[in-house]
């Protein structure tokens, strides 16, 4: 039915008793999320949403058996909240912050190495399994339950893809956004492993851009495989000028000459159905569907 999280998935906030928390948890509770707990140092003892609020990540999982997190919490702060994440042994994490500093994400990539605890983010919209489960900021009203996997690169664009997997009269098993800066936690490739051996996602659809490596890692992956499911797959970037740094750790390496016919040629040597326009993602649903 899904991947990462279902409707088995316990989840604590750190940082909730914040603003944005707050206004998002309350969102999530609405939408039927099994919220059990939330975590703001100082504050442990107290209550927040109808919700038991703790000192510290370890104290919220011995209490309520939390598997899963999304964090509220500054950009500075999100290295800390990460390791306490992962001392825990929560399966998942979701940081919403964006421009995480560069040297505490390469030591949360470090730390995470060795960690069962999978981080989406930082700077990401989140994930969604429909009707189930909502970690993060995505507008739950525009999803339906279904059988198509959504992963995406571009946190904006992944909102049209849902809007496109309704023109063509299907939903979606799991929406994930990987995140926007430069360095990230999982990855196309992560993300894909999962989709593919998910009895309920049928298809995926794949949204790149322009910067970085990720589109052709996942690429190379999928075309490794034996037996896999579709992918219909968008790269965005046409615009930028060739040459244009991006500022993603992958053109600091290629110089930024990988343009997004480079990647899109890649994808399609693959298998996968690669699209011109996003607005034709519904289009080759329909044809999926018969």
């Amino acid at each position: 039915m899904s991947i990462l999280v279902n409707q088995h998935t316990k989840v604590l906030c750190q940082g909730i008793t914040g603003t944005q928390a707050t206004f998002h948890i309350r969102r999530s509770l609405d939408y039927g999320t099994n919220v059990v707990a939330g975590v703001t140092p100082g504050k442990g003892g107290n209550e927040h949403l109808g919700m038991p609020v703790f000192n510290t990540v370890k104290e919220a999982v011995a209490a309520t058996g939390a598997n899963a997190s999304v964090m509220y919490v500054p950009a500075r702060s999100v290295k800390e909240a990460v390791i306490e994440a992962a001392e825990a042994e929560l399966d998942l994490v979701v940081c919403i912050a964006d421009s995480v500093p560069l040297r505490d994400m390469m030591e949360i990539k470090s730390i995470l190495k060795g960690s069962n605890t999978k981080l989406i983010g930082p700077n990401t919209p989140g994930i969604i399994t429909p009707g189930v489960a909502r970690l993060g900021i995505f507008p739950e009203n525009i999803h339906n339950q279904g059988h198509i996997g959504i992963v995406s690169r571009s946190s904006t664009l992944t909102y049209e893809a849902v809007i496109e997997t309704k023109k063509a009269g299907l939903g979606q098993s799991t929406v994930i956004g990987l995140g926007d800066d430069m360095m990230i936690g999982i990855d196309f490739v992560d993300t894909l492993k999962a989709f593919m051996n998910d009895d309920d996602t049928d298809a995926v659809v794949l949204i790149g851009q322009l910067g970085g490596s990720f589109e052709e890692e996942a690429a190379y992956y999928y075309q490794s495989l034996e037996h896999k499911k579709p992918i219909i797959s968008f790269v965005a970037g046409n615009a930028v000028p060739l040459g244009h740094k991006m500022g993603y750790a992958g053109d600091i390496i290629t110089q930024g000459y990988v343009s997004v016919q480079d990647k899109k040629e890649a994808m399609s040597k693959s298998g996968m159905i690669v699209v011109n326009r996003i607005g034709q993602i519904h289009e080759e649903l329909q044809k999926m569907a018969g």
